[in-house]
């Protein structure tokens, strides 16, 4: 992540992340502040510099200054929000998380320790949701992570290369037909050059991110990492036994090939996969559903699921039912059985599609070597 950079295509807009770029753009001559966005910096010790800028539109962000610095930058211009010390994330943090930094501490003690654990806690505390302070520091973290995903899809892993969003039940159980498919399709696609976004959590989400991140593996080495998580089937009823399965994965194969998750604290019952090197964890679970299918401009592909996968099916479908001709990507529905007979969302997606110009891009496959080739042609 480049440490100042432009948040938006006006050149007086500029994120600064870290004291090295602060310093740089204060050695190049750098008089004013303005459009200038500081994030959570440790700012003391830079006084002289703080006072010799002009101030007049500088927003800072959780940062700390000198006895007398903060004063002196409000009566010139600068907006300061403060640190907010009593929630339990960075609000004003300007990366995606790692599954290392949500799951620090699993190795040796409850995941209920965890970051991730903590913050799903907070969240839910009674009347938490209706407290303004809790959900100006949430929407505002949602913010933070909103634009350090935006950068993601900027930098070298997306650069010249469509991402694939994969869709499906959370219950598919690691050892499972399901979960070795989920694994498979993963695995292609990255092959193929494409990366992989899912929606960061257990079951169908987790094998695919797995086979992204185990694609460039042997297929000896890709089989005895399946086999070592069947050992630990799901996250009940231990979340720190999955996750410490997955983390051992991990560890034996630490240059995997990265794949994006967005999960949310909204269903923090169910936690996060070890195995998207991206993490963009949201707390408005309709903020993560949407950017999710806007992110993925190579299609998505929906494996069996149930409530959450068929909302998705039909707000993808909205979005090209609705859509100029450029922004229809392709829809691959896998497994007739389950979406004509147990969930029957395709004929309502064929009705719904009649006539449109997203009719040529909905498909009802039976293997996720077919839903390949689809994206393929």
């Amino acid at each position: 992540m480049s440490a100042a950079r432009s948040l938006h295509p006006s050149p007086r807009t500029l994120e600064v992340e870290s004291l090295d770029a602060f310093d740089r753009l204060v050695a190049a001559g750098a008089r004013s502040m303005h459009g200038w966005h500081l994030q959570s910096l440790d700012l003391r010790g830079r006084g002289e510099p703080l006072e010799a800028l002009d101030a007049q539109g500088a927003i800072f962000l959780g940062c700390s200054f000198d006895d007398g610095v903060e004063e002196s930058l409000r009566s010139r211009g600068a907006l300061i929000f403060p640190k907010l010390e009593a929630v339990p994330f960075n609000p004003y943090r300007g990366r995606l998380y790692t599954p290392q930094e949500l799951y620090a501490g699993v190795e040796h003690h409850r995941y209920e320790a965890t970051l991730d654990a903590r913050v799903y806690q907070w969240s839910i505390r009674p009347g938490q949701r209706h407290r303004l302070d809790a959900t100006l520091a949430a929407a505002l973290h949602d913010h933070s992570i909103g634009d350090a995903l935006e950068e993601l899809t900027r930098s070298e892993l997306c650069h010249g290369r469509t991402m694939v969003g994969v869709m499906g039940g959370h219950a598919a159980s690691r050892g499972s037909a399901g979960f070795t498919g989920a694994a498979q399709l993963g695995r292609l696609l990255a092959r193929s050059g494409r990366v992989v976004a899912t929606g960061g959590g257990p079951g169908t989400m987790e094998a695919a991110n797995f086979g992204a991140y185990l694609s460039n593996a042997a297929e000896a080495d890709f089989d005895q990492a399946l086999a070592s998580l069947a050992a630990v089937p799901g996250f009940r009823p231990s979340v720190s036994a999955w996750a410490r399965a997955a983390a051992a994965v991990v560890d034996r194969h630490p240059d995997g090939v990265p794949s994006l998750g967005i999960p949310t604290w909204f269903y923090g019952h169910e936690p996060p996969n070890y195995f998207a090197t991206h993490i963009a964890k949201y707390f408005a679970n309709a903020i993560r559903e949407a950017i999710l299918l806007e992110l993925c401009n190579g299609g998505v592909i929906f494996l069996p699921g149930s409530g959450g996968t068929v909302q998705e099916i039909f707000q993808d479908a909205c979005e090209n039912y609705y859509g100029a001709p450029e922004t229809i990507t392709p829809m691959v529905l896998v497994g007739a059985e389950h979406w004509l007979r147990r969930f029957p969302a395709w004929p309502l997606l064929q009705s719904l599609a009649a006539g449109r110009r997203m009719e040529r891009r909905i498909f009802l496959v039976d293997s996720v070597e077919e839903a390949l080739a689809v994206l393929d042609r």
